[in-house]
């Protein structure tokens, strides 16, 4: 399979003295499921953002289906359609994409803005409203919605676009269990019709269920350790070094024992355990 993203030697600080990616390099092939994970603040948001064009780099190259993303390409009319066609980002906050009047005004603007006449834009709309059980929402504007209800209304005005590929930051952050339940089920369903899926997380437990190709970003901004899924689970001296999991230690009486904790993995003993002087 050709990559249909790829980006190399990324940079990008923050007002040119806040480091948040040093020297990325990561290549998504068509049709793969990948997540990039990381503590808070790691650059997780900033790398989707940069691959989605909406940042871009202080050093480094995007490049989706061979071709340069940059400033100056986005610039050129029908070289931004074809990356906007191809390429989907859903916020991980649902506030910072929706503005419309209306849910169906959501569904529509992205169709309409690149030109697509509106028959079909409605026929996509209501299409992707069906499938995301929206139908009952369509006049409701976005502030009379529950969070979950964002969320499906924010990845609906992507989906009508028909993208290639789907960039979700945190894309269960906040939601409930059922909301959660429903809208990893959705990523995996897009997956397997063809969709290139790329999540950002630190949630390991939506790792475990999606089992994406992973990259895992250190504190350090810098690509630690790219992946499966049950490769990168399995090593937790890596999840503990990049602060996805976390030790302490507990005393009971001379002996003292170890404990890692996530939200993720139950709480396991240490095999070593050592005695107080």
């Amino acid at each position: 399979m050709k990559d249909i993203i790829s980006v190399e030697s990324l940079t990008y600080s923050y007002y040119n003295r806040i480091p948040a990616l040093i020297d990325v390099s990561l290549s998504i092939k068509e049709g793969e499921k990948v997540a990039v994970i990381g503590a808070n603040g790691s650059g997780k948001s900033t790398l989707l953002q940069i691959m989605g064009g909406l940042k871009h780099p202080s050093a480094g190259i995007v490049f989706f289906r061979g071709h340069k993303v940059s400033e100056e390409s986005l610039r050129d009319k029908r070289f931004l359609r074809f990356f906007r066609e191809g390429v989907g980002y859903i916020f991980q906050d649902s506030d910072v994409q929706l503005f419309c009047p209306t849910v169906l005004d959501e569904l529509l603007f992205g169709p309409m803005q690149l030109g697509i006449q509106e028959s079909e834009s409605l026929e996509r709309a209501f299409h992707v409203m069906k499938m995301l059980n929206l139908e009952n929402l369509k006049e409701r504007p976005s502030y009379m919605l529950s969070g979950g209800e964002k969320k499906r209304v924010a990845i609906g005005s992507v989906l009508t676009m028909n993208p290639q590929v789907l960039l979700l930051d945190e894309p269960t952050n906040g939601l409930d269990p059922r909301t959660q339940c429903f809208l990893t089920e959705l990523i995996l369903d897009l997956n397997e019709a063809g969709k290139t899926i790329v999540i950002s997380t630190h949630d390991l437990s939506l790792i475990d269920e999606f089992q994406p190709i992973v990259a895992v970003l250190s504190e350090e901004h810098r690509i630690e350790k790219t992946g499966t899924a049950e490769a990168i689970l399995k090593d937790e001296d890596l999840l503990l070094r990049v602060n996805l999991i976390h030790e302490h230690m507990h005393y009971h009486g001379r002996t003292a024992h170890s404990h890692r904790h996530s939200h993720y993995m139950y709480h396991k003993h240490g095999t070593q355990q050592k005695e107080q002087p």
